[in-house]
């Protein structure tokens, strides 16, 4: 950054080295914070500003027009205003700053569409199929994978019976750019894979596949997608079900319970945190807090 002996610029600086050092965050993440940061003082130099105890709520709106004006997104306004929001927030508890100006300033809304997801009696309803017949145990334990793991329905297809790990429970996906990611399996989507094993030697498979079509070949996303939508009517759902709710529906559940959204990131397989954060439509600064304040992994490295 410029100006680095500037009383803004020292203050970012030291804020940079409580992520990297105390709250111990990626290096993507911390440059994510220092390029939007860097941005900001550039602007508050603009409009004035040479301490941050001279920025209130009236020059933080300044700051965000100036940021519209010069084209940026909203995905782009959210994580600047999100960065500097952390920023001052941890400069009033080092008692640098009495009050955080950026407080109660609101983004643009996204405009982006957002599938509705299921809410989870709904997710039960579906999940509830009870069948001796092999391809609904079939369908069951897709369902259940996909759900489970929050999985892309390229992710659920390509899934071979090695990719499994009954024991632990876990599965072995490729994602999107070939990036690779273990998950976890839910208990219930074990048991129905085992049951789903039992019958899949029936099919006189041709390959390794997991899911099989009638023929014995790998299951085509196509089959996958007719097959949910005809279980969502089957089972009573007032909603068409299709692979990409369920994983919406997944992410929303998981992060609605834990406030874990770099773990959400991670189980999504998503390389950006602004892409969980416009999927799951949530505050992408709470999250992030309670993430850093509580998850297991934010604290390593601090016996």
């Amino acid at each position: 950054m410029n100006h680095a002996d500037s009383p803004l610029n020292c203050a970012v600086e030291a804020f940079l080295r409580y992520l990297r050092v105390e709250r111990q965050l990626s290096p993507l993440t911390s440059s994510s914070y220092e390029r939007q940061l860097g941005v900001i003082i550039s602007m508050a130099g603009e409009i004035g500003i040479s301490g941050w105890e001279q920025l209130d709520a009236p020059k933080v709106r300044m700051l965000l027009s100036k940021s519209k004006r010069a084209g940026q997104g909203e995905t782009s306004l959210a994580l600047r205003m999100s960065a500097l929001r952390s920023f001052l927030d941890w400069q009033v508890s080092q008692g640098m700053l009495s009050v955080n100006p950026a407080k109660g300033i609101s983004t643009p809304r996204m405009n982006k569409h957002l599938p509705k997801n299921l809410d989870v009696d709904e997710v039960d309803k579906l999940l509830g199929i009870d069948s001796s017949d092999p391809l609904a145990i079939r369908d069951r334990a897709m369902l259940e994978v996909m759900y489970g793991a929050g999985l892309r329905l390229s992710e659920l297809v390509g899934i071979d019976t090695k990719h499994v790990d009954m024991l632990s429970g876990e599965v072995w996906v490729v994602g999107k750019g070939s990036k690779e990611r273990r998950l976890p399996l839910g208990r219930t989507a074990v048991v129905w894979l085992e049951k789903w094993l039992e019958r899949r030697q029936d099919y006189s498979p041709q390959d390794d596949a997991m899911f099989l079509s009638n023929q014995g070949k790998r299951i085509s996303a196509r089959n996958v997608q007719k097959r949910f939508a005809e279980w969502g009517v089957k089972q009573g759902v007032n909603s068409h079900i299709h692979p990409h709710k369920l994983r919406h529906s997944f992410a929303t559940h998981v992060l609605e319970s834990s406030g874990d959204l770099r773990g959400v990131q991670e189980l999504l397989g998503h390389s950006s945190l602004s892409t969980t954060q416009i999927y799951t439509s949530l505050d992408f600064q709470h999250l992030a807090s309670v993430y850093d304040a509580a998850h297991p992994r934010a604290k390593r490295g601090k016996s």
